[in-house]
């Protein structure tokens, strides 16, 4: 049977790269994501913690679009942090750059010890940090 190793790469397409990248970069540095490619017109890609996220503007007719959450497609995107103390700190970042914040950060009933926040990107895309300790739901086989 095949088996897959994680999700190689996130791409998220933007409204205004130039609005996005300003809030992403310092967001996914604080992340220990790094740039490996930086052209912040067409294409800003970062990798690290075994997670790749693409920038990218959205096609000229869809530019008169917005995010819809619950619409089909994507819902939000969750990062996996590796203490609640990590969680806190990225937060501090978002709001920060003046992220729409959903949840502040806060233990929830998904799983013993889980700690999260929600937060919206320029765009109204949804992020969410959490932590969970030890291997949580996500066990390696």
């Amino acid at each position: 049977m095949a088996e897959i190793n994680g999700i190689a790469h996130i791409q998220l397409c933007v409204s205004n790269m130039a609005r996005s990248i300003a809030f992403y970069e310092p967001l996914l540095k604080t992340m220990g994501l790094v740039p490996v490619i930086d052209d912040k017109d067409n294409y800003y890609y970062c990798v690290g913690g075994r997670t790749g996220v693409a920038i990218t503007p959205v096609h000229r007719e869809h530019s008169d679009s917005e995010f819809k959450q619950g619409a089909v497609g994507l819902h939000h995107v969750c990062f996996r942090a590796r203490s609640a103390a990590d969680v806190d700190e990225i937060y501090g970042v978002a709001a920060g750059l003046g992220a729409v914040t959903i949840r502040e950060p806060e233990e929830g009933a998904y799983a013993p010890g889980y700690y999260s926040t929600l937060f919206e990107d320029p765009d109204g895309i949804r992020i969410e940090v959490n932590f969970v300790p030890g291997k949580g739901l996500l066990e390696d086989r």
